[in-house]
């Protein structure tokens, strides 16, 4: 286990971390290797190591075990890594940036992006050692009677490939910044960025011991994590359908269990809208990291009246948008994570087009690369309406009025986000009370996070509960009711 050294700290990630996983206390290879690829190029990175079920359980015993002296310690104390650890980001900021935009895919303005918000989670984790842990509530007189906010103990944490280094620290800040442990399996697509990255930030922050464990992993690791009875609670980030099975077997061993999953989501541009600030929000909100966000736009409903001249300009746009190698600073379109997603994405905007719609932009694929899309004439019972995509893809699809466009956008399982666009801000509120979202963006488009928020979606999207901003003492500890009285009653037998 190499340690950290002042001559390793000129380097962010020296190369001898790249081949293996923080376990706790140091850095360890494994058993089962996987490279790390750049998907743009196909590059070599790195070699990752696997977890599998017994090192979940070696990592859970030792987080265990050092979880108690660290919930113990001071909230001065506990605040100072997370001032470190963002001083260490800022140090550090380009040689993430460039981990995230190579490993990733991403565009570097997203991946700076990125970057800030994560950052951004660490100094408000730096605030929560010293926040009210609890309430007085009222009593007979005589006794006090308090209910207080408890570490849970041992977090899991699940993250995804598409935004993971925030998606991964805006749960693992915050949880260990109540007094948890926590075990961090990022995605094995993005291990380096959403997992080696967090663990050497908070070495270099001075974290003790054993409090985090990085564990990239496939669905072993995560089967381990759902059951091993250390472990208290599962944060998971990611697919419904891979949700879904976390969810059960959690809850079969009665862990706390927040899900934030998938989303197909809509972006409303009603007849009044402002048109090229419509086009703007639409085009970012859809095309954003190729559409790789749980908050894309999976539909923009345009009013009937705008809807001819909307996408031609939209297509326009699109066509206009640069692909290519991310490393180029002028470029908005990155390659797909892999060529599964490639060939979903393929599959999808086909089966759309066989079925009647209009292909008014893009629809063409070149290894990872996947040109930036407009579908249009889009109808409920087309693929592209019904699925999360997760690629460059606008679906269009027209409403007649303000009802119908409420009818089109809660027409689906999911419920995460969406957003209006209206001159007339009344109108957008009216409309927006009645769509089925956990997130709802009034003049702007909908992949929105400001880390101080609560973040969660209902139906397909989550399991209700949010993560984020004031809703993270609620999800990362658990409630102690507590009563004392200077001397015990006389009860009468």
């Amino acid at each position: 286990m190499p340690n950290s050294s002042a001559q390793d700290a000129a380097i962010f990630l020296p190369e001898n971390y790249l081949s293996g996983m923080f376990y706790g206390n140091g850095w360890a290879s494994g058993d089962d290797l996987v490279e790390a690829v750049e998907p743009a190029t196909g590059a070599r990175l790195g070699t990752i190591a696997l977890a599998n079920a017994d090192t979940v359980a070696n990592a859970a015993k030792s987080a265990r075990k050092a979880q108690r002296e660290w919930a113990a310690s001071s909230p001065d104390d506990r605040a100072a890594i997370f001032l470190r650890a963002l001083s260490v980001g800022e140090q550090y900021r380009e040689d993430i940036i460039d981990w995230l935009v190579r490993e990733s895919g991403s565009a570097r303005a997203k991946a700076a992006f990125e970057l800030k918000v994560t950052l951004k989670a660490v100094q408000l984790a730096a605030s929560m050692p010293h926040q009210a842990q609890g309430l007085v509530l009222p009593t007979t007189p005589g006794r006090i009677n308090m209910a207080r906010r408890r570490p849970i103990g041992v977090v899991g944490v699940i993250a995804p490939f598409n935004f993971p280094l925030y998606l991964a620290m805006r749960a693992v800040a915050p949880a260990l910044a109540v007094g948890n442990a926590v075990i961090l399996k990022p995605d094995p697509r993005t291990a380096i960025c959403g997992g080696l990255v967090i663990a050497r930030l908070f070495e270099l922050a001075g974290l003790p011991a054993g409090v985090l464990h990085v564990l990239p992993g496939g669905s072993e690791a995560g089967e381990a994590l759902c059951s091993d009875p250390e472990i208290g609670m599962i944060q998971f980030t990611g697919s419904t359908g891979a949700g879904r099975m976390v969810g059960q077997n959690a809850s079969r061993h009665l862990k706390k269990v927040s899900l934030e999953l998938g989303g197909k989501n809509s972006i409303i541009v009603l007849d009044d809208a402002d048109i090229e600030l419509a086009l703007r929000n639409v085009a970012w909100g859809v095309f954003l990291h190729q559409g790789q966000i749980c908050m894309s736009a999976g539909r923009v409903l345009v009013h009937a009246a705008i809807a001819d001249d909307f996408v031609k300009a939209l297509a326009d746009k699109a066509q206009a948008l640069p692909m290519g190698d991310p490393t180029d600073e002028t470029i908005a379109i990155g390659p797909l994570i892999n060529q599964r997603q490639a060939d979903h994405v393929v599959k999808v905007v086909r089966e759309t087009v066989d079925a009647g719609a209009t292909l008014a932009a893009g629809g063409k694929s070149d290894g990872l690369f996947y040109t930036p899309t407009v579908l249009s004439g889009v109808t409920p019972d087309m693929s592209a309406f019904r699925e999360e995509i997760f690629g460059p893809v606008a679906v269009i699809t027209t409403f007649a009025d303000d009802a119908e466009a409420v009818k089109l956008a809660n027409q689906t399982e999911y419920g995460l986000s969406a957003a209006i666009l209206s001159r007339n801000v009344s109108r957008a509120l009216a409309l927006g009370e009645q769509l089925h979202t956990g997130l709802l963006h009034i003049n702007d488009q909908t992949v929105n996070d400001e880390v101080v928020n609560p973040f969660g979606g209902v139906g397909a999207s989550g399991n209700g509960s949010a993560i984020g901003g004031p809703a993270n003492w609620e999800e990362f500890t658990e409630w102690q009711w507590v009563t004392i009285k200077g001397e015990a009653p006389a009860y009468p037998f």
